[in-house]
């Protein structure tokens, strides 16, 4: 194995002059720099990157921290889009990612710092966290550790936070379905621990009430995000409110449920009962009747958070702290006119 001292030694300069040079630093004259990296080059040397930023007290490497990773969200991989636009741009401005899983119980017996401390991360990109987990209040006091939040609108001076306009997207959901001619249209949300699902939930009462329509708490109700939730939900709306002709949901997976649910209590869609998803997740397109959907772009969601830390580590940009992507409707087939009576 190569050393640093088995380049020096080749290039006839010190350890610390070998060590500057392929370093970066400018008190190196470009005509040695040259040679030590050609002798670099010849025996095939590779630095310790670890190493390096310890003596150097600088990291190339960010901290990618997701909170409950687990099997449930491999259908709908929005995690998996968001990773690739991280991945991508901390690429091309050649920082590597290092990818940290974590739960509420994780985050009680080590703190958002320490995990940086540990693995030396300049700074981090967190995603899936719930309002009321651990890390939600720490990043936003922590000074030493930049830090970009997904989908959880804090500021501050080393935060920021990169979403989509959840509101407006949900008005436009509702509003498509308004414009087709439904007029009792229910909801199936998340769950009252994410942001998004607060926002969704108040896009869409308030398109209800831009077109005078009475907002009714009771035809909402909580899918947790997941497949079996959307079953669970849409089984209640049809079975507790029969005149309903279409349901806003939150997210594609709870849709997939919702259709078996609808099959199951003999309304088919869209031509008994319409749906409009969200997300615009890769299986939308595919399921039968195809999902009409609010489109996220999670990959530049991923894209423009790892711009946004890398901004804030190079102190470029410093007012920016805060990105909203806006979202698209995307009209498939799980949507048409009410039947008429």
């Amino acid at each position: 194995m190569t050393t640093l001292k088995m380049v020096a030694r080749l290039a006839g300069v010190s350890v610390t002059t070998a060590s500057r040079a392929l370093n970066g630093y400018s008190d190196v004259n470009e005509e040695t720099r040259t040679k030590i990296k050609r002798v670099a080059q010849e025996l095939n040397y590779r630095p310790n990157v670890l190493a390096r930023s310890l003596v150097t007290k600088r990291s190339r490497a960010i901290g990618v921290i997701l909170s409950e990773m687990n099997r449930s969200g491999a259908k709908d991989a929005l995690m998996y889009e968001i990773l690739c636009g991280i991945n991508d741009r901390a690429s091309e401005l050649d920082y590597d990612i290092m990818l940290f899983s974590t739960t509420p119980k994780k985050q009680l017996s080590k703190s958002y710092s320490d995990l940086c401390k540990e693995w030396n991360v300049s700074g981090a990109i967190i995603a899936g966290l719930r309002v009321n987990d651990p890390y939600l209040e720490e990043v936003a006091s922590d000074t030493n550790f930049p830090c970009v939040l997904i989908d959880i609108p804090v500021e501050g001076s080393n935060v920021g936070h990169v979403t989509a306009d959840d509101i407006l997207g949900a008005r436009v959901a509702v509003r498509h379905l308004i414009q087709l001619g439904h007029r009792n249209i229910a909801m199936i949300n998340g769950h009252n621990e994410a942001v998004v699902s607060y926002e969704r939930l108040k896009g869409y009462q308030l398109e209800l009430e831009q077109n005078g329509l009475t907002f009714k708490p009771e035809l909402v109700y909580d899918g947790r995000f997941t497949e079996e939730g959307g079953f669970a939900a849409m089984e209640q709306i049809l079975r507790e409110h029969p005149d309903v002709t279409a349901v806003f949901s939150a997210s594609d997976l709870m849709v997939l449920g919702a259709y078996r649910a609808a099959e199951q209590y003999g309304r088919k869609v869209p031509e008994s009962i319409s749906i409009v998803g969200y997300d615009d997740i890769a299986i939308a397109s595919y399921c039968t009747p195809r999902i009409t959907t609010i489109k996220r772009d999670k990959y530049e969601m991923g894209y423009q958070s790892a711009q946004l830390l890398l901004d804030m580590l190079t102190k470029q940009n410093a007012a920016a702290r805060k990105i909203v992507l806006y979202n698209e409707l995307i009209v498939r087939e799980s949507t048409a006119r009410p039947a008429m009576k």
